[in-house]
Formats: structure tokens, C-alpha cells, sequence
């Protein structure tokens, strides 16, 4: 069984960056591949950006790219998203998703998931 934990959420100006964190528990967090999505309320679930479980080849979402980077610590058993350039249109909860299977962007893809982080960002 895997646990995810976000943190790092929080209200910040347009044009700031956040880091935020997804600490895992259990045994196998090398061979998951994991990934961060996003929702507003009454939307569905937007694909944010996935990482491979070696943390060696990344995906990200056409609204993110450029701005966000993903990066995954084997020896922490944490993964991050560095957000930059953020935008009001960032506003949203954030979610931490893993799996030990396949990956892409389909949110029915990720077996394990987070509580989520609140992201603000005001204009």
C-alpha cells in the first residue's frame, strides 16, 4: 500500500513560484511513476505533469510547460513540482498520483492518490 502526502500549497501574487511536495510511505516508491494533477471546482481533473518512476523522462500539460518542472527523489521518497511564472488560471487543488503500472495522463491511469494542496494565485 502506498500513502501520498502534498504540501507546499498556499496563496501567492501572479509571477511567483511554489514548490510543492509529495512525500510517499511504503517500500516501493522507485518503481512508481507518479504525477501531479489539478481541479477547480465543478471542472474536471486537469493532467499537470507525470514523472517515471527512474525520474528520467517527463511529461507535462500543454498549459504548464515551460513554467512547471517535475523532479522525483528516490532517496527521500518525495516528488516535487516547481510552479513558476504562476498564473491566476494555476488556482486550483492540487493532487499527487502514483502508480506501479503504466502512466500517462489519464487520471484512471494512477492507482494512489494524495489529499491535495490548495494553490491560489492572485491577479
Amino acid at each position: 500500500q502506498v500513502q501520498l502526502v502534498e504540501s507546499g500549497g498556499g496563496l501567492v501574487q501572479a509571477g511567483a513560484s511554489l514548490r510543492l511536495s509529495c512525500a510517499a510511505s511504503g517500500q516501493f516508491f522507485s518503481s512508481l511513476d507518479m504525477a501531479w494533477f489539478r481541479q477547480v471546482p465543478g471542472r474536471e481533473r486537469e493532467f499537470v505533469a507525470r514523472i517515471k518512476r527512474s525520474g528520467g523522462e517527463t511529461l507535462f500539460g500543454n498549459s504548464v510547460k515551460g513554467r512547471f518542472t517535475i523532479s522525483k527523489d528516490n532517496a527521500k521518497n518525495t516528488m516535487y513540482l516547481q510552479m513558476n511564472s504562476l498564473q491566476s488560471e494555476d488556482t486550483a487543488v492540487y493532487y499527487c498520483a502514483a502508480t506501479l503500472g503504466w502512466s500517462g495522463t489519464s487520471d484512471r491511469l494512477y492507482d494512489y492518490w494524495g489529499q491535495g494542496t490548495q494553490v491560489t494565485v492572485s491577479s
